[in-house]
């Protein structure tokens, strides 16, 4: 199963739910993009993955047309903007679905409440997305 995860950025929202994605099954063919994509990924999304168990480190945002021409089981967009403004994929696209999320790396304030954002975001994509790989992906692998 091929799925791809869109967000503006591609630097935090999209990574976490991707590595999430990833972790849940290997047989998951699991990608993501954005339509202004960030030169790297957050550190911050990078450090609270880490410590949920997940790399990401290795990931490195990617333009939506990179992926603009190919098939996919799945397009989720994880963030407004990119629902949006996400192009029509050219491909067979069978299932296109909305996700939103807050970006945590918008947040403004100290130290502790932005990594405490960071933690409740990346906890929010863990759980929606695991319920998503349970109630459907799982089933049609």
């Amino acid at each position: 199963m091929k799925i791809l995860i869109l967000c503006t950025g591609n630097s935090c929202r999209s990574q976490m739910a991707h590595g999430f994605l990833q972790s849940f099954d290997k047989r998951l063919q699991v990608y993501s993009a954005g339509t202004e994509p960030a030169s790297k990924v957050n550190p911050t999304a990078v450090d609270v993955m880490k410590k949920a168990g997940v790399d990401i480190s290795s990931h490195a945002p990617k333009h939506v047309d990179e992926y603009i021409n190919e098939s996919w089981d799945y397009v989720i967009t994880v963030c407004d903007h990119a629902n949006e403004t996400c192009p029509l994929f050219p491909g067979k696209v069978s299932h296109r679905l909305h996700m939103g999320f807050e970006d945590p790396s918008s947040f403004k304030g100290s130290y502790t409440e932005i990594i405490n954002e960071f933690y409740r975001i990346r906890n929010d994509i863990r759980d929606d997305f695991y319920k998503l790989y349970e109630s459907e992906l799982r089933k049609k692998l």
